[in-house]
């Protein structure tokens, strides 16, 4: 899983996927930040982190339409299949790698948490549960993007599976109240308010872990059919 792990972050990082996602994620969170504090006065560091959650939605495709997509693309996808590593171990080294792109970005937006300490005092506690719910969010996004790239040869649709499935759950719940529990924001909001709610955690958690066990099904399947 190590050796995976270090595959990928060299993937990211070597090649203009990661600094894209890391740009737009930042540009973005850049200006909410100044419509919050600057043109708003908010000092609240948590909903800065509530929109940006919003943004993960829209962009974490970038990071994960290529994990398995784009090697079957590219026929590279054969060491993976022929390899004497585990499929779990791929599968998580991946995973990883994809949620350390994203804590870096993360620490990156705490340049904003310095701004805001600089003329107030943020509210430490409740930061500690949005960065909890943000990092369980992350892992559920990563976790279907996998999935998503596991299943289709071509990584612009993988990008468009995941896009609209978490655009759709995101707005799902405006037909009606029943829908709130499948979307990810909604689950997210509450950690926003300074709570770690039971249900929301475990929701997330098991959506993460059904997502790697699919993804390790399909491959596992798909090396036994080789």
């Amino acid at each position: 899983m190590l050796s995976i792990l270090k595959k990928e972050l060299k993937t990211y990082f070597l090649t203009p996927m990661g600094y894209v996602f890391i740009g737009l994620f930042l540009e973005i969170s850049s200006l909410i930040f100044y419509l919050y504090t600057y043109v708003s006065g908010s000092l609240n560091f948590s909903y800065i982190f509530y929109d940006s959650a919003i943004i993960l939605t829209f962009i974490i495709a970038i990071l994960t339409m290529n994990m398995f997509a784009g090697e079957r693309k590219n026929g590279t996808d054969q060491l993976i299949m022929t390899s004497p590593k585990s499929i779990t171990g791929i599968v998580l080294g991946k995973f990883l790698a994809a949620i350390i792109v994203v804590l870096i970005t993360e620490i990156f937006s705490f340049i904003y948490l310095a701004i805001i300490s600089h003329f107030g005092t943020p509210d430490i506690s409740t930061l500690g549960t949005t960065l909890l719910g943000f990092i369980l969010l992350t892992m559920a996004y990563i976790s279907f993007g996998e999935l998503a790239s596991s299943i289709t040869d071509q990584p612009i649709i993988a990008y468009i599976i995941t896009f609209v499935f978490f655009f759709a759950t995101m707005y799902i719940r405006n037909l009606s109240s029943v829908f709130s529990m499948i979307s990810f924001i909604d689950l997210y909001e509450k950690f926003v308010m300074g709570v770690i709610p039971f249900a929301e955690t475990v929701q997330l958690i098991t959506f993460t872990i059904t997502c790697i066990i699919l993804t390790i099904i399909v491959l596992k399947r798909r090396r036994n059919l080789k």
